[in-house]
């Protein structure tokens, strides 16, 4: 029986919740402040507030329901080349190489830093040792892949167009902003904390989030830009820059839904007004999708971020070995010598991305199919 003192909760499931999972939306639900909570199909456990979990607040701002990878997202843009450019395994491996020298997962060297726009270059976070932290070791990670599940996939579309895939974020600078802000949040209903939105330290996190999510956005694109210059080496490839999709999955914003303005937290989720295209990516060796949003109100125009685990890392690596990942990933070209180190991110660690799009097939609609070409991921 809904409880009608606790805001409603609306779920799009791929596959039943696990207790953990339900028990730690129990508690968010009864959270203060807690407006509204859409569960997208992608759920699974995370620290404090669940991955694939979209809520809304009046006025408290919730740190913990965006994460530490503030902005983290995705990038997708076609290129003026063909699948056919990838079926040599010269050209394949040359262009893995390539990424690996132009595209570190971490950078250790100053000498070889990308450098930043001038644009937000020019913009200051709201304290100065977090202002350190970002000229720092945000300059290092600047258009740095990161590990985990970040990649950079080549993909071919219904058509064998050649399109560039890219999922990271903002790096060790969100970390620090999440850490630096939830020191100074109030302690709610136990395990939470939270800032006032018109508070001069909520106003301070907002600001901090907004340099993260442009941090994050332009590491992507620098990367692309770094990616480019590999694929004209190896195959004589180009970006089409008119075709670019970008969204980000980790962030806070306020948003009009109704008659009423929300701040709208998403834990992985993208945020897809009816129209609005976003890019939603299988795992490894499965396909991904361009879609459009509907404008579902009741899941706060929003849509799932990926496939979702269906596996813990430590309990996907117990179980896939590294034989069974390079079976999985069959047809795809990556760096067969890594296969032990992420074999936590084989395709069966995660659910069908296909499940996933059909549970929420209300929230959005499929433009564009792609299947997985080449796939490089940090370690």
């Amino acid at each position: 029986m809904t409880d009608p003192f606790l805001p409603p909760i609306r779920m799009w499931l791929a596959a039943p919740l696990s207790h953990e999972v339900a028990e730690a939306l129990g508690r968010l639900q009864r959270a203060p402040d807690i407006q509204q909570i859409a569960v997208m199909p992608d759920v699974h456990l995370a620290n404090d507030i669940c991955v694939g979990v979209v809520l809304a607040t009046s006025r408290l701002i919730y740190p913990q329901a965006v994460g530490g990878d503030i902005g983290c997202g995705m990038l997708a843009v076609a290129t003026n080349s063909t699948a056919e450019t990838l079926r040599n395994p010269k050209a394949a491996g040359q262009i893995l190489a390539g990424l690996a020298k132009a595209i570190p997962s971490r950078r250790r060297n100053r000498q070889a830093v990308v450098g930043q726009p001038t644009d937000l270059d020019s913009l200051k976070l709201s304290n100065a040792r977090l202002e350190s932290i970002r000229r720092n070791e945000g300059a290092l990670e600047f258009a740095t892949l990161g590990s985990g599940n970040h990649f950079l996939e080549l993909q071919a579309d219904e058509e064998d167009r050649l399109w560039l895939m890219i999922h990271s974020g903002s790096r060790a600078l969100g970390q620090a902003i999440r850490d630096h802000h939830l020191a100074d949040a109030q302690i709610v209903d136990g395990r939470f904390r939270a800032l006032e939105a018109e508070s001069e330290q909520g106003a301070a996190y907002l600001c901090d989030l907004d340099l993260a999510r442009r941090f994050a956005a332009a590491s992507r694109r620098a990367m692309a830009a770094e990616a480019e210059s590999v694929m004209r080496d190896a195959i004589g490839a180009g970006l089409d820059w008119k075709t670019s999709i970008t969204t980000d999955h980790n962030h806070v914003a306020l948003e009009q839904h109704g008659s009423t303005k929300f701040w709208v937290h998403r834990k992985g989720a993208m945020a897809l007004q009816a129209g609005e295209l976003g890019v939603l990516p299988g795992s490894m060796g499965t396909p991904s999708f361009h879609v459009e949003g509907r404008g579902c109100e009741e899941a706060l125009d929003s849509s799932a971020h990926g496939a979702g685990r269906a596996m813990s890392r430590s309990e996907a690596a117990r179980k896939i070995s590294r034989a069974e990942l390079q079976r999985q990933m069959k047809g795809v070209w990556f760096d067969w010598r890594l296969a032990y180190s992420i074999r936590d991110e084989a395709p069966s660690a995660y659910k069908d991305i296909r499940a996933v799009l059909k549970t929420q097939h209300e929230l959005v609609k499929v433009r564009r199919t792609l299947r997985p070409l080449l796939n490089y991921k940090g370690t």
